[in-house]
C-alpha cells in the first residue's frame, strides 16, 4: 500500500500515521503552509515532501499519480478539495475531521460544540466526497464534553482520540481496497 498524506499544519497526525504505518507505507506528504510542522516532522522521518499551493491542486493531483499512491489521508489539510481532485482518486480519499459528523461540518467544529452546549463531541474520519465533510463514515469516537472546557482544552483531548482512530481507519480502508482488488 501506497500512502500520500496532505497536510497543512503542525504534522502530529501525520507522524502518527508514519509510525503506525508499516515501514515505507507512506511515499510522500504535500503541504500547502511553508512555515507548518508537518515539513519538519517529513524531514525527521526521512519522507519525501513538497511545498504544493492549494491553489495548484492540478500539481497535487499529478505528484500523487506520479507517487503511484493508493490512498490518500487529509491529515489536517485545512482547505477543499474540489470535484476533479474527489474524482482524480475516487473512494481513495480520507480525511480525519474534529467533530461526530454530521454535526458540525467546515470550520470551528470544536468551538460550534461548545457554542451549542453539547455534552459529547468527538472525531470522525470519513471518506471525501465532492460535499465538504459529508462522506460515508468509516469510524468516530466520541469525548466528554466538560463545564471548564475550552476550545484548547477540547481540542487537545480530540487530537488524543484522533492519534487512535486514525491509523485504525487506514488500516481498514488498506483492507477494503485489498478485497476490491481481488
Amino acid at each position: 500500500m501506497r500512502i500520500g498524506v496532505l497536510c497543512s499544519g503542525s504534522g502530529t497526525n501525520f507522524e502518527n500515521i508514519v509510525r503506525t504505518c508499516r515501514e515505507d507505507e507512506v511515499v510522500l506528504m504535500i503541504y500547502n503552509k511553508k512555515g507548518c510542522g508537518a515539513r519538519q516532522k517529513a524531514l525527521k522521518l526521512g519522507i519525501p515532501s513538497v511545498y504544493i499551493s492549494s491553489k495548484e491542486e492540478y500539481r497535487i493531483i499529478n505528484e500523487f499519480k506520479w507517487a503511484r499512491v493508493d490512498l490518500i489521508v487529509m491529515a489536517g489539510w485545512m482547505r477543499i478539495v474540489s470535484k476533479h481532485f474527489v474524482n482524480s482518486f475516487p473512494n481513495k480519499i480520507i480525511n480525519i475531521h474534529p467533530s461526530l459528523l454530521p454535526k458540525y461540518k467546515g470550520l470551528n467544529a470544536v468551538q460550534q460544540a461548545l457554542d451549542s452546549g453539547d455534552m459529547v463531541t468527538g472525531c470522525t474520519v470519513h471518506y471525501v466526497t465532492e460535499e465538504l465533510d459529508s462522506g460515508d463514515i468509516i469510524c468516530q469516537e466520541e469525548v466528554q464534553i466538560f463545564p471548564h472546557d475550552t476550545v484548547q482544552s477540547l481540542t487537545k483531548v480530540i487530537q488524543q482520540r484522533e492519534y487512535e482512530i486514525l491509523p485504525r481507519a487506514i488500516e481498514h480502508v488498506k483492507h477494503e481496497l485489498q478485497i476490491k482488488t481481488y
